[in-house]
């Protein structure tokens, strides 16, 4: 996961800022820990601020882009946490459990660090997503091969409540399902550059040629643009709440 957010994670901070609506899920999931640690923090997305927190990132690359009032950060892998046992109220994995090294040995140090709770927001891989696959059917294989199920979570967090996290139409975080009503944005190197996903992909210019000229033509419109009247999208994201 280091040398990935190393190469691709530059643009982060510009394209991937926090979503008031998800933050505001993470925030109440988290309940009323007083201390949390959040693990694969990236540029400090969704970090609580009315609370102490500590952030663990592998990557220099995502530790740079922390605005300089975020929490502090500790450069350390998800599977081998450089804390004791409950040291932190609650611990958070936002996005980031698919990029763990040893996904298994990770959930378990977030259970081993957390006192209450752990909460993380991940994508389901046995749903079907949104019409993106269908110019990139490798993503769906993708995302069934890197993303844990429901019952992995379980195995290794024990009981956990699963939230429906729906994607707004105009979600201001660039993750892979945020342009679902912005197809043009899948068009700009920049956007797909802040999907990590979109890295993972053997080819894409065939994709890209096909959706651009779907959307010229009007195509796109045809096949999903019932779609553009809605304004928020179950497209798979869920919030995973264990030890609440």
């Amino acid at each position: 996961m280091t040398a990935l957010y190393d190469r691709i994670g530059r643009g982060y901070a510009d394209f991937r800022r926090p979503d008031p609506r998800i933050e505001k899920a993470i925030w109440c999931a988290l309940g009323d820990a007083k201390s949390v640690i959040n693990v694969g923090a990236g540029a400090g997305s969704y970090e609580p601020t009315d609370r102490h927190v500590v952030a663990v990132e592998p990557s220099l690359t995502m530790i740079a882009q922390r605005p300089p009032d975020s929490a502090s950060a500790i450069q350390a892998t998800a599977d081998s946490l450089p804390f004791g046992n409950d040291s932190f109220d609650a611990a958070m994995a936002i996005l980031s459990v698919h990029h763990w090294r040893d996904r298994a040995k990770g959930l378990q140090e977030l259970r081993r660090v957390a006192r209450d709770r752990v909460v993380v927001l991940t994508c389901d891989p046995e749903a079907r997503g949104f019409w993106l696959t269908d110019y990139f059917p490798e993503l769906f294989e993708i995302d069934r091969r890197i993303f844990p199920s429901i019952r992995d979570f379980e195995r290794e967090l024990g009981s956990v409540t699963v939230q429906t996290v729906p994607v707004p139409h105009d979600c201001t975080d660039g993750f892979l399902g945020s342009c679902w009503r912005r197809p043009d944005a899948y068009l700009d190197e920049r956007v797909r550059g802040a999907m990590s996903t979109f890295s993972k992909l053997s080819e894409t210019e065939t994709g890209l040629a096909q959706l651009s000229g779907d959307l010229e033509s009007g195509n796109w419109q045809r096949k999903y643009g019932a779609l553009l009247k809605e304004t928020e999208l179950d497209i798979g994201y869920r919030l995973l709440i264990a030890g609440a």
